[in-house]
């Protein structure tokens, strides 16, 4: 036994879904609860008899457990429990909810990313609801935004949300703490249907080497067959100039994301609006991404009040040819989709290519114009790219493809 005594999670009253717990052990007396919840009158009985539960789990049998309740939902309370617990007795158990079979899908390598809303992995109020802003991949996070002194916490929360939080079909994906810390993150996601894992800051293809390892050691235990993806963050000069090598590294690599925060700060610049601090790193991330077939993601767009520089920027992004940008915030994921979503303009010059690519073909010609121009392979496939998007967003009527010819490998609606 380490201590008699533990807290785990939040007291902050203004802070919602959540409870703050603390437990003591003892020798005798049986188990007693202390509940105090603005919904005591309705669930006080079921809140009492779930953390007995809990308790008895980890064959737990005199102890006093307060719990300060805002909210709390079971998945919440189990993991705050739990937590607390561990603090004081040594135990391999895991007490897990009930994994929900909304968040048994799977994903695929190569599917939209346009957005991807970050959530930070101690803060349960914000996950809840995550998946009805139909952001392409929800990523809940360990790294940056939970304190050293909460990763133990965070890391039985977000495992517990990943099997009770509806995700309402958006990618599952974590961030992960930095090597080595991180290596331990993978112990409580990989078995919960994650799709995608973020390594941040990483530098080399060893680190991501390191990281596959584990994973596929995590994987064998548990009998896991689906695939996990991997999305380095680039956030350092050391590992812009090795952009490539980091691409390279797995073929679980979807796509590689830059982090301009710590990327300006290593570059000993300070971030700006227009961005000319960070353009070389973000075109050879680009470039890097583009030669190697998978995705570039940009930044996040730091200002949650300033909806045109996030427009502008994601315009911006979209021209240098990043395939999506982190958001921070529900309310920039409508900005981010129109920007990324191609035009009236674009979507009627594909379709013109794609019709006389079609009209071509079908004539047996061994040359495509289009007016008084040519057309090639690139142009074509270009073409083709705005008709997916069209499609993803609904732009166009579904019968687009059997209007043309064009085989387009069907991609469903987020």
């Amino acid at each position: 036994m380490k201590q008699l005594t533990a807290t785990a999670g939040n007291n902050d009253a203004k802070k919602r879904s959540d409870c703050f717990v603390s437990l003591e052990i003892k020798d005798k007396g049986g188990i007693e609860i202390l509940l105090k919840s603005k919904v005591e009158v309705m669930f006080a009985e079921s809140i009492k008899e779930e953390a007995k539960t809990i308790l008895n789990f980890f064959n737990i049998e005199n102890a006093i457990l307060s719990i300060e309740d805002k909210g709390a939902l079971p998945f919440v309370l189990a993991a705050r429990i739990e937590a607390a617990v561990k603090k004081i007795i040594e135990t391999d158990k895991k007490y897990l909810p009930d994994f929900i079979e909304e968040n048994k899908y799977q994903s695929e390598k190569d599917t939209f990313r346009f957005s991807r809303l970050y959530i930070p992995g101690n803060t349960p109020n914000m996950m809840l609801n995550a998946g009805l802003h139909k952001p392409n991949g929800i990523i809940l996070d360990l790294e940056d935004s939970v304190a050293y002194t909460k990763k133990d916490e965070a890391r039985l929360l977000v495992r517990n949300a990943l099997r009770s939080v509806n995700f309402y079909g958006a990618e599952r994906m974590v961030r992960i703490n930095q090597f080595p810390l991180g290596l331990k993150d993978l112990q409580y996601i990989v078995p919960q249907n994650i799709h995608i894992i973020l390594l941040p800051k990483c530098e080399d293809a060893q680190q991501v080497l390191d990281v596959e390892k584990e994973i596929e050691r995590i994987k064998s235990t548990h009998n896991i067959s689906a695939p996990i993806y991997l999305m380095p963050i680039i956030e350092s000069c050391l590992g812009v100039e090795k952009a490539f090598e980091i691409a390279t590294a797995s073929k679980n690599i979807i796509g590689l994301a830059i982090g301009l925060e710590d990327y300006t700060a290593d570059l000993g610049a300070q971030r700006t609006k227009e961005g000319h601090e960070s353009f070389y790193a973000r075109t050879r991330i680009v470039n890097a991404c583009k030669a190697t077939g998978i995705q570039a993601i940009d930044s996040v767009f730091s200002d949650v009040d300033d909806p045109e520089g996030l427009k502008r920027t994601v315009e911006e992004s979209k021209s240098l040819g990043f395939d999506g940008i982190g958001c921070i915030h529900p309310r920039q994921m409508k900005t981010v989709h129109e920007a990324f979503a191609p035009t009236e303009a674009e979507i009627k010059k594909a379709q013109k290519i794609i019709l006389a690519f079609d009209d071509a073909t079908t004539k047996g010609l061994g040359v495509i114009s289009l007016g008084s121009k040519m057309i090639d392979p690139p142009v074509v496939q270009r073409a083709e790219k705005t008709i997916k998007l069209a499609l993803f967003w609904g732009l166009i009527p579904e019968n687009w493809k059997e209007k043309t010819g064009i085989r387009i490998q069907e991609t469903g609606k987020k």
